[in-house]
């Protein structure tokens, strides 16, 4: 979907449907009364499921509340249906909107005709939320007046019913919301990597990286790119999308990062430090970045530094505030965070890591042998693309979770496999199989919703569990019991 003048279908008196409640939906709503529309909620979740006093202000407001499932006939007669990134474009009423030719978008679409700020926008499988905060954080080091938001935590349409002050906005932006995005087009666009995730939403594995490349679609010259140099899953997309021969398939400037120092502009890794070239001839810049003593020492981090160094210099902002940025960066909770050492073993809650690609990557990062607790709620592809890392890595695994099975049939064969029925009871057993010098990681390669609220309940329990071990003053070894001699606390 493109071309679409959104001020003029969102004129006051249009018919729009906002599908899904929650702080995406609700925010939209904000915006859209804004426009004096007429508002039509449509939830497929019971009325009496719904919280009271939500329900009170949208009756308020004078909405219309359509729940407990979507009427084809309500999204065929609107003007416009704005829907929420959790909500499949493959449902019935959406795709019967679409085909009578109503505007199906998600709240990227807006970025067009509303937004007056440019933008910075992250996607990838992997590493999206620690990249744009980092963005937004060196660019504030810069002197600069940020908004950061999208998938990270705060819609866009809350940036768009104010002011619009801020120099630059920092979007993380999913699959999801991309494939709502209709004319979206970023000044800087990021595309950090991409691994099997979300196949259970996806017809196939390239329809999901299709989905991704396409942040790129609406850019300009003047844009810029910023893509990872070493993901051959990105190069075969820029196959498929047009590229041939090392050609850029789209209009804008094209910057790169990786390993080795690419042949155009761009970043690279020289043991600790971060080469970066950004143009030739007059403008031409080569600077160095020192990673040493930061949390961007090591894989994956180390990338995600390059592709954020690369973002801010695009930005114009001084190398010196860059660096100054990178050196006071704080991780993100529940993505490769210390936890505690106790007698010699770390244990590190990586509980964000939901698909395969976020498990090798911190496997990778990892130095010495790792016991691995995984599972959860599979999200489809399998888990092969864990193999080879696994048997470097992984002196065992244990599994918790309805996906626990599955893992074990694939993973039996080339490491130890234990299965936990909670977390509590998979962290002791870690702690019986771990020695000292070794790790323990939560990186669980599916979603937490068989057993908790989210990624951030399953690494809190996670850790209060870790923590539970010293408190308790022992921990079970291989030897039998053992007073905890030693626990630090991250």
């Amino acid at each position: 979907m493109k071309d679409l003048d959104l001020k003029k279908i969102l004129r006051p008196g249009a018919k729009v449907v906002v599908v899904g409640l929650g702080s995406s939906g609700v925010s939209a709503i904000r915006f859209l009364l804004g426009l004096g529309v007429e508002i039509t909620v449509s939830e497929g979740g019971h009325l009496e499921n719904l919280e009271g006093d939500l329900v009170r202000w949208l009756l308020e407001k004078g909405l219309h509340i359509e729940t407990g499932g979507h009427s084809s006939e309500l999204f065929c007669n609107a003007d416009c249906v704005l829907v929420s990134p959790g909500v499949p474009l493959s449902l019935p009423a959406i795709r019967q909107a679409l085909a009578a030719g109503v505007p199906v978008i998600g709240e990227l679409a807006l970025a067009k005709d509303f937004l007056k700020t440019p933008v910075v926008a992250i996607t990838g499988t992997n590493g999206k939320s620690t990249v744009t905060t980092l963005v937004g954080d060196l660019l504030r080091a810069a002197g600069k007046e940020v908004f950061v938001g999208g998938n990270i935590g705060v819609p866009l349409t809350e940036y768009l019913q104010g002011g619009q002050e801020a120099d630059f906005v920092v979007l993380e932006v999913s699959s999801y919301q991309l494939d709502g995005g209709a004319d979206f087009r970023p000044d800087v666009a990021l595309l950090l990597n991409i691994t099997p995730d979300h196949l259970d939403r996806y017809p196939s594995y390239d329809d999901y990286a299709d989905s991704k490349m396409s942040i790129f679609k609406h850019q300009r010259a003047g844009d810029t790119a910023i893509i990872n140099g070493d993901d051959r899953v990105i190069e075969a997309g820029l196959v498929r999308n047009g590229g041939k021969a090392g050609r850029w398939p789209y209009a804008s400037r094209l910057l790169t990062f990786g390993k080795q120092q690419p042949a155009g502009p761009g970043a690279w890794l020289a043991g600790q430090k971060v080469g970066l070239e950004m143009g030739s001839g007059a403008g031409n810049l080569m600077e160095e970045y020192d990673l040493a003593g930061t949390v961007f020492s090591s894989a994956p981090n180390s990338y995600n530094a390059m592709a954020a160094i690369l973002a801010l210099r695009a930005c114009g902002c001084p190398s010196s505030a860059v660096a100054r940025g990178l050196t006071n960066f704080t991780p993100l909770k529940h993505r490769l965070a210390l936890v505690a050492q106790i007698n010699g073993v770390s244990y590190f809650d990586d509980s964000k890591a939901t698909n395969v690609g976020a498990v090798v990557s911190a496997l990778k990062g990892m130095a010495g042998t790792v016991t691995l607790i995984a599972g959860g709620r599979d999200k489809g592809g399998g888990y092969d693309l864990m193999l080879e890392v696994v048997k470097e890595k992984v002196g065992a695994m244990v599994l918790i979770g309805e996906a626990k099975e599955a893992m074990a049939a694939t993973f039996r064969d080339y490491t130890r496999v234990e299965f936990a029925e909670s977390m509590e009871e998979a962290v002791q057993l870690a702690s019986t199989i771990a020695k000292a010098g070794e790790s323990v990681l939560l990186s669980p390669a599916c979603a937490s919703f068989d057993m908790f609220k989210s990624y951030g309940h399953r690494g809190a329990v996670f850790s209060q569990a870790v923590l539970n071990l010293a408190k308790n003053g022992v921990v079970m070894t291989n030897g039998g019991v053992e007073v905890v001699r030693e626990a630090s606390f991250v």
